[in-house]
């Protein structure tokens, strides 16, 4: 980490007040001063929009704050993520030749988030691939018809809240159901996803964090194309 502890701390408590706030310029300015201290993005992205985005997250599933509220986190995150994080991240990586078809759920049928979703469809297009990026609320049968349409690879769905997860096991077996479940690779991910889960939905990856979803998809196209089914899903996967 490039940053202190402690800063980063206060960076964090400066982010939730910008959100309270709607405060858009304040997010995009406390952005730019990180990444000036020596933060990465990715490094932003998992130490402080993303605690920050799962806190609010729980809130709004206790029903603690409603959707106005949700809505706010969204825009302040997103202009951030648009105006400082995207840009950072484009001028330090070149996109290779492209590797894969990959849709990205943005987010699961029940949930509107959608930073951490952008993130890795990011980190995965600087990394070669080609991104179907769509949105938020994604309803299963719409991954599937759409993975279908673009002959994808990869299907990978993000959930930032508990009452979002059961549609990542609905996806997996609506593909069973369908006889399709052999034409795609299930990668999942979101603060509350463990590993744990994922083998239980039956997925083919996990990815904790946005850098190692990109690992993993790279891992798992690997094994594709030498022929090689996917790993039972392990702590290896995160590696």
């Amino acid at each position: 980490m490039s940053i202190s502890e402690p800063r980063l701390t206060e960076i964090r408590t400066e982010l939730r007040a910008a959100i309270d706030d709607g405060d858009k310029d304040r997010g995009v300015q406390l952005a730019a001063n990180a990444l000036a201290e020596g933060i990465t993005p990715q490094e932003f992205f998992l130490d402080a929009i993303q605690p920050v985005l799962y806190e609010i997250g729980e809130a709004f599933a206790r029903l603690e704050i409603f959707l106005p509220e949700l809505m706010r986190a969204g825009m302040v995150v997103k202009a951030l993520h648009e105006q400082v994080l995207e840009p950072a991240i484009l001028r330090t990586s070149s996109a290779a030749t492209t590797r894969a078809s990959v849709v990205i759920t943005g987010t699961c049928q029940g949930d509107i988030h959608d930073i951490g979703k952008n993130m890795v469809s990011l980190m995965l297009q600087v990394n070669g691939f080609d991104v179907t990026n769509l949105g938020t609320n994604v309803a299963p049968r719409q991954f599937i018809e759409e993975a279908r349409k673009r002959k994808a690879d990869i299907i990978a769905m993000s959930s930032l809240l508990t009452t979002s997860m059961p549609y990542m096991r609905d996806l997996t077996e609506l593909l069973k159901a369908w006889n399709v479940r052999d034409q795609f690779l299930v990668v999942v991910g979101g603060a509350p996803i463990t590993e744990a889960y994922a083998r239980k939905i039956g997925a083919d990856g996990f990815g904790q964090d946005a850098v190692r979803a990109v690992n993993v998809c790279l891992q798992l196209m690997e094994r594709k194309r030498a022929g090689l089914p996917a790993p039972a899903l392990s702590q290896e996967m995160l590696k």
